[in-house]
């Protein structure tokens, strides 16, 4: 039997709200508060799931959304 690495990525969304004076302001401060843990994206909802496999010898599939 042959191993393949398998890897699988999550797509999480979760909506935050902020006031801002515009979009650039409401993006930094978005920003800062996910740096500074305030805004935790945990568990969220998962938007998206896909997965790739690896072989051993270098072959790689494409992403699978599944």
């Amino acid at each position: 039997m042959k191993k393949y690495m398998i890897a699988i990525e999550e797509t999480v969304v979760e909506e935050f709200e902020v006031e801002a004076n515009n979009f650039d302001e409401a993006l930094n401060i978005a920003a800062k508060k996910y740096y500074d843990c305030e805004f935790v994206v945990s568990p969220g909802e998962v938007q998206l799931k896909q997965m790739s496999v690896a072989s051993q010898n270098g072959e790689y599939s494409n992403w699978i959304e599944f």
